[in-house]
């Protein structure tokens, strides 16, 4: 440790009784660490001390969530923690703000070569702290919803009960002549699209015609085999993105094949490039999205919190349940971090009872087969 270093206020040495050894030494170099960055806080900023102890409370849950100490922190860590205040804390913006704030107060004054934090850890625990916090895992990039509860996955049964009371309105128009049928069933169309695909609403607003072509993978799905969207949410500071999402779901092929053939070119403006179209020729806009989506949920007293985006929900989480990667369910909605694709994951009460059996049936080197049958004729 150089000579500058140790006639620093605060430094680590400081902090730490020299010559005395530790019964624990790792709670004593947290404490100290603690204790100094309190210190630098109230002397080189000024700060209040109730600020500094709310500071101090926030590392210490971050401590107890990693069960870890600070020179064992990683990325990762901040990514699980922030995953955690969403889903099962409910924590707001503003809290996730605050405890990212804090940690990343911390972490600066460990890494400060000026207290000599990274020598005594080196020293006495052979690592040392590391910088945890990047541009990729800050607030403003860890989710699309950021903290709001509400916008929760739709359930199976209530995805069930949406499509069909549209595809029901779609009925009732056509066979009673009203005008109301095309927007019927291209709402119908929108809504199975934007859960087929795991859409944006302002993705599949974007949507053209010429975004629909083959996948040389899925010859099955001919020109509906691959989707490209143009109109992604870009990071912080950048235009939109562009990705390619596969198609997978058959019926929703199936559903976007019926309308493009058979019902667009009703709309009479063959030379529009826009997938969906209004009555007047229009491209079909996000806020119309929603308030078309809002008109039938409420048609079916579903909860006032669910919005296009909890489709978009459904097609993650629905997919996880049923097997597929979430690597590429991660890649399919473009998120570039698994930790957002973990936020918008809420699996069933049904399916987290059945991957917990199967972890007890490989904990116990049991064959899932027979307990499984047994479950089965309860």
């Amino acid at each position: 440790m150089s000579d500058s270093t140790r006639e620093v206020p605060r430094a680590a040495h400081l902090e730490l009784v020299s010559g005395v050894h530790l019964l624990h030494p790792e709670d004593a170099v947290l404490e100290a660490m603690l204790t100094g960055w309190a210190r630098q806080q109230l002397g080189g900023r000024g700060l209040q001390p109730k600020t500094i102890s709310d500071r101090r409370k926030m590392i210490e849950q971050f401590r107890d969530f990693t069960n870890e100490y600070p020179w064992h922190w990683a990325a990762a860590d901040i990514d699980e923690w922030m995953a955690s205040l969403v889903m099962q804390h409910n924590r707001s913006k503003a809290t996730l703000r605050a405890y990212q704030g804090a940690v990343g107060l911390f972490m600066d004054y460990l890494l400060n070569p000026v207290y000599g934090w990274v020598e005594i850890c080196l020293e006495r625990f052979d690592t040392h702290p590391t910088p945890i916090l990047h541009d990729g895992n800050r607030r403003e990039h860890l989710v699309d919803y950021e903290g709001d509860a509400d916008r929760r996955p739709m359930t199976r049964e209530e995805c069930q009960l949406f499509f069909d009371h549209i595809d029901e309105r779609v009925e009732r128009a056509v066979k009673r002549g009203r005008k109301g049928a095309l927007t019927a069933y291209r709402d119908s169309t929108v809504f199975k699209t934007i859960y087929g695909w795991g859409l944006r609403a302002s993705e599949a607003s974007g949507l053209d015609l010429v975004d629909l072509y083959r996948n040389a993978k899925a010859p099955q799905f001919g020109r509906f085999g691959m989707m490209h969207v143009r109109k992604a949410k870009g990071t912080k500071g950048s235009g939109p993105r562009r990705r390619n999402v596969a198609s997978i779901m058959p019926w929703a092929v199936e559903s976007l094949e019926d309308y493009v053939v058979n019902i667009r070119p009703r709309y009479g403006f063959p030379s529009h490039p826009a997938l969906w179209l209004t009555e007047r020729g229009g491209r079909l806009r996000v806020r119309e999205i929603e308030d078309r989506f809002a008109l039938y949920r409420d048609e079916l007293k579903l909860p006032e919190e669910l919005t296009p985006h909890c489709l978009r929900h459904s097609y993650v989480t629905h997919n996880i349940e049923d097997g597929v990667d979430p690597k590429f369910i991660q890649d399919q909605v473009g998120h570039l971090y698994a930790s957002t694709t973990a936020l918008y994951t809420a699996v069933s009460d049904d399916f987290a009872n059945t991957m917990m059996l199967k972890a007890i049936d490989l904990a116990f080197g049991n064959d899932p087969g027979p307990r499984a049958l047994e479950r089965s004729e309860r």
